[in-house]
């Protein structure tokens, strides 16, 4: 792996753990052994580490999510299957990161808005609207409306006014929203395949325990 590449990838494991403010540069070349000059030679400050770590996330996070859509065979699937990986990747992720995105590296921030109002926004619609014609939620939902309401709910976790870290989990909060969002949607038809996707989760996990 080149240099550039190791920086990069170290970089996102301490922001997403500790936070990007607490991160300094001298301590992403310590974790990797080498220089903070080296570090500077492929990076000119830490605003543009930031934003290259946030784009890699940016489309990686974009093939998932597409690959998570395409292999769902129905619309509640497709949120259960979400919900995986949302597990995943949130399960030890900073709940500041996204605050402090916001307040110390804002020009990042905007990408991430356009990400999020542009790509996710469109993904959220169209399983509303796949729902609906599957005969799995209501069809008489708003889907302009609830898909904006679904987006803002999904960074609601990250509040710390509302759900502080030393008492709530991230994953947790926004596993219980998108599981009482879905139950508001469904049909009869949607509610039993709601309730069959979840006993199948309760197998497994005591398989897995």
């Amino acid at each position: 792996m080149e240099t550039k590449e190791r920086i990069i990838q170290e970089a996102t494991n301490l922001f997403l753990r500790l936070g990007i403010r607490s991160v300094s540069m001298d301590e992403i070349a310590t974790q990797l052994g080498i220089s903070k000059k080296t570090v500077y030679q492929h990076f000119e400050d830490k605003d543009q580490l930031v934003d290259l770590v946030l784009q890699e996330q940016i489309k990686n996070m974009q093939a998932e999510t597409v690959h998570t859509v395409e292999s769902a065979s129905n619309a509640i699937e497709e949120i259960f299957n979400t919900m995986d990986m949302m597990v995943k990747h949130s399960r030890n992720m900073n709940p500041m990161v996204l605050f402090d995105l916001h307040k110390y590296h804002f020009g990042s921030f905007q990408k991430f808005a356009a990400y999020k109002n542009g790509f996710l926004l469109n993904i959220i619609s169209n399983n509303l609207r796949k729902g609906v014609e599957e005969g799995l939620y209501r069809n008489d939902i708003n889907v302009e409306i609830l898909a904006k309401f679904r987006l803002e709910t999904l960074m609601i976790g990250f509040n710390m006014d509302a759900f502080p870290s030393d008492k709530y989990n991230v994953t947790e909060v926004s596993l219980v929203i998108i599981e009482n969002f879905l139950y508001g949607l469904a049909t009869e038809k949607g509610f039993n395949l709601i309730e069959s996707y979840k006993q199948k989760r309760r197998e497994n996990n005591n398989i897995n325990q």
